[in-house]
């Protein structure tokens, strides 16, 4: 429960006002927990939609939900995502881009992929079925989150960890803690009553990978910052990928 609850502290800007006692076991197993506070997250977003759509058009109710998402989380991964793009489209070196990674002020690169990716998850949700989008959202935030969890577990942490600000979090990911992460990463999954909707987790990890070569190019390993962009990334892939499976197979 210390651990759960300190991942929600670190993940979110939910209020949570707890003692923790054995500070640096919790922490080291919060990441496991991930994909819940995903769930959590996407959960309150669906509920969000839910209770908007029987006021306001569909689109507005989507507006919303994100809004919700972004509070909740205090885009704690959409600043990763920008930051990525600042620094793998502004630097040249290695050091260079993680430099620009550190760096708080956000630039071109930044802003323009924080829009797309914006834009784009909005279009997506908007085309989908309503009926089913709670589901989808619920779905997509708790699987993304767990392909940051292997990646921690793929790859090495390329920063020096007495400057980070997740050095409490930043360890080699354990079986366990997959196993766990991956229980809750699938799970809402079963949400669809239909064993060909975990066809998704495919075209999800097929994403996760390609980032995981680009990123051990990029800069040898990941950094928070690595995570957080392969979480947008693969919520979008989750939701196109569900599109494509309403559309042409179901």
């Amino acid at each position: 429960m210390r651990a759960f609850l300190f991942s929600l502290m670190f993940f979110t800007r939910i209020p949570v006002k707890v003692s923790i006692e054995n500070y640096k076991d919790a922490a080291s197993k919060a990441v496991r927990y991930l994909p819940l506070v995903g769930i959590i997250v996407g959960g309150l977003s669906a509920l969000l939609f839910y209770g908007c759509s029987f006021i306001f058009p569909v689109s507005v109710s989507i507006v919303i939900s994100m809004i919700t998402s972004l509070f909740i989380t205090g885009a704690f991964h959409e600043d990763g995502l920008a930051d990525i793009c600042d620094g793998f489209g502004g630097g040249r070196t290695r050091e260079r881009k993680l430099e620009i990674m550190k760096d708080s002020n956000i630039g071109a690169f930044g802003t323009i992929g924080l829009i797309m990716i914006l834009g784009f998850k909005f279009i997506l949700l908007n085309e989908m079925n309503v009926k089913m989008l709670p589901f989808v959202m619920i779905a997509a935030h708790s699987l993304s989150r767990f392909t940051a969890v292997t990646i921690m577990r793929s790859l090495e942490y390329v920063r020096n960890k007495d400057q980070s600000k997740v050095i409490h979090v930043i360890k080699k990911i354990s079986y366990t803690d997959m196993v766990v992460a991956g229980l809750f990463g699938i799970l809402p999954l079963f949400l669809f009553w239909n064993v060909y909707y975990f066809l998704l987790i495919i075209p999800v990890f097929i994403a996760k990978w390609i980032l995981e070569v680009y990123f051990k190019k990029q800069v040898g390993g990941y950094t928070g910052d690595c995570l957080g962009a392969t979480q947008q990334i693969c919520e979008i892939v989750f939701y196109l990928s569900f599109l494509i499976l309403w559309t042409y197979i179901l």
